[in-house]
């Protein structure tokens, strides 16, 4: 049977399927479906220091193959979620990831440094990189310099390996990569939604409040995996996959371009329990083609 581990370098996971944040809620949501501790890790929806309502609704739009979410980093605060992820502890032994937020570069260590302190979180992903939140500095994903000096200080701040979630949006994505790799991210992930449009031809308006929005789901599949190549080439720490996963031969494609690891999402929404469909299938597809382990094949795309 072949060995599902996925090394990041600073840790192992059991497998490479992460749950990723904003699409798995708090994991105690899922508990109903699963037993957690089949999946590699979970990523918390993205926490601020405080509580925030996030956008007006309408939040979620259905496009084909993909989904446009304006969340808006709705959350419940940095001590709230202390509490849930207490609580989840007592019934999960999953590696618990958290997503940290800022409206400024003060506010990203600041709470990186709460989480940081915590002996149930094996690790941080800083959100450099979401589209839909207007104020503040939600977004230093777009430029090199930011990100360069945001993840030095959140790196001075904290005691746990840190992971930088990176935008699709940027102009130059690969340049980004290696500004966190260069202040000292022990890993990037990769990609986070790419800005879409959709709009109300009857009102003639945008769908959403802040007219643009985040395109997630098997739809930017192609874009996102180009990404995660051209990034894996540039970069020497681990690259953690995203974008349009719903199958184990989707996450196997993310390995083969180089990828350490990936994480699900979109498919989180409409198949509960889809983790546990795709390491099955990520078992099966090593197995039909005599893959013993992911680094025979990690980073072997002929190009």
């Amino acid at each position: 049977m072949a060995d599902l581990s996925a090394n990041l370098g600073f840790c192992t996971l059991k497998n490479p399927v992460i749950t990723a944040s904003g699409t798995f809620g708090y994991g105690e949501e899922f508990l109903p479906f699963y037993d957690l501790d089949i999946l590699g890790a979970i990523v918390m929806k993205g926490i601020f220091k405080e509580p925030r309502p996030g956008n007006p609704p309408p939040r979620l739009h259905e496009t084909p193959a993909g989904l446009l979410n304006s969340i808006g980093l709705a959350g419940p605060g940095s001590g709230k979620l202390q509490e849930i992820i207490r609580r989840l502890r007592a019934k999960t032994t999953v590696p618990v990831i958290v997503n940290v937020c800022g409206e400024d570069d003060g506010e990203f260590a600041e709470v990186a440094g709460i989480f940081s302190a915590m002996d149930e979180v094996a690790m941080l992903e800083l959100n450099i990189s979401c589209p839909n939140v207007k104020k503040g500095g939600a977004c230093p994903a777009q430029d090199a310099k930011h990100t360069f000096r945001l993840v030095r200080r959140v790196k001075e701040r904290i005691r746990k390996p840190l992971i930088v979630k990176l935008s699709p949006n940027a102009a130059d994505i690969v340049a980004v990569a290696q500004a966190a790799e260069e202040a000292g991210a022990d890993a990037v992930s990769l990609v986070n939604t790419f800005l879409g449009l959709a709009v109300d031809l009857d009102k003639r308006q945008s769908v959403f409040a802040n007219t643009l929005a985040g395109l997630s789901g098997p739809a930017i599949k192609p874009l996102a995996l180009k990404l995660v190549w051209e990034v894996c080439r540039q970069v020497r720490i681990p690259v953690i996959g995203m974008g349009g996963i719903t199958s184990g031969r989707d996450v196997l494609d993310y390995i083969l371009v180089g990828a350490a690891a990936v994480q699900i999402g979109t498919v989180n929404f409409y198949e509960p329990a889809a983790a546990v469909r795709i390491i099955g299938e990520i078992q099966a597809e090593m197995d039909k083609l005599k893959i013993k382990d992911l680094s025979e094949i990690r980073g072997q795309l002929q190009a």
